[in-house]
This record gives structure tokens, C-alpha cells and sequence, in this order.
């Protein structure tokens, strides 16, 4: 996780059910460079993502983000892009885990895909799940990101973690 535990990015919002060939198809996994395959994020629901997205933004979802098959090639090529967290009102179960296992925080935040505005900055406050849309005086409440993830994010994800385990 990064020294901070509170965030700041524009948001990039999509709505319910994005699955995983959206966020990357399949046919670009055999690219095998994370970099390569990123320039492909995406592609068909927001074809010009890669030229919108800046380090440090902030994915914001309907329910059901990342649903579909396990890849973790989908967190990775957010985290590759950028992206410094995922904000949902639900999240498939893998690609949750998935996403913390590659340091991206997910926060369940209901409501949030109606809520938000496209490219409105937003405040992420990682311990607390409160998440602040700059300028509007709202105050969104998520759920708390459970401590076994954030030592995972702490560490910079779960192979990091693993190997801290054993130091």
C-alpha cells in the first residue's frame, strides 16, 4: 500500500457488470508483457481509456465488477495503467481477491455508480472506506477493507506478503 492511506484521483466510471474480457480481452493475454497487453484495457467499452487514464486514478463501478473468468491479467493491467483503486457497489468474489493479490484496494461502496461523475475528483480514505467527492461536500461510506488485505496491500501484495511471512 502506498505510504498513504488516503488516495486522490480522478474517477473512471463504469457501470454494472463489467466482466473481465471487458477490463482485457482474452485474445491479449498471450502478449505476456504487462505493458503491451495494458494498452489493450478496455478497448471495447471505453476505447480511448489508455489515452484518458493518469497514475493515480480511480476506477468507480456499478455491482458485479470483474466478474467472469479468474484472470488475474485484469487487476494487473489496472495497476499497470495507474490505477490506484477500484470502488464498486459489488465486486466479484475473484477479482476482488485478485486485485488485492496484485496491491490494488477494492472497497464495496453502495450507491457509489450514481454518485459519482465522470472524471470528478475523488478522496479515498483506504482504513476508514470513506470515500469524498472533492467539491460536492458528500461523504460516501464503504465498507472497510478487512486487515488480512491491507497487510496484503502493506506489503505490496500476496506474493510479497508470502515472502514476508518467511523472512
Amino acid at each position: 500500500m502506498r505510504e498513504s492511506q488516503v488516495l486522490e484521483g480522478k474517477a473512471i466510471v463504469f457501470g454494472d457488470d463489467i466482466n473481465t474480457d471487458q477490463i482485457i480481452q482474452g485474445r491479449y493475454l498471450q502478449l505476456l508483457d504487462y505493458a503491451e497487453m495494458a494498452q489493450h484495457t478496455f478497448e471495447v467499452v471505453m476505447p480511448d481509456f489508455v489515452q484518458v487514464v493518469e497514475e493515480g486514478d480511480i476506477i468507480v463501478a456499478g455491482r458485479n465488477f470483474g466478474g467472469g473468468s479468474s484472470r488475474e491479467e485484469a487487476p494487473m493491467v489496472l495497476k499497470t495503467n495507474g490505477i490506484s483503486c477500484v470502488l464498486a457497489e459489488s465486486f466479484a468474489r475473484i477479482f476482488y481477491r485478485n486485485a488485492f493479490n496484485v496491491g490494488i484496494p477494492a472497497i464495496v461502496v453502495k450507491g457509489i455508480s450514481n454518485q459519482v461523475k465522470e472524471l470528478e475528483r475523488l478522496q479515498v480514505n483506504l482504513l476508514e472506506g470513506i470515500v469524498t467527492p472533492l467539491g460536492s461536500g458528500k461523504r460516501l461510506v464503504g465498507e472497510r477493507i478487512p486487515q488480512k488485505m491491507l497487510e496484503i496491500l502493506r506489503a505490496g501484495g500476496a506474493v510479497e506478503w508470502y515472502k514476508s511471512l518467511y523472512r
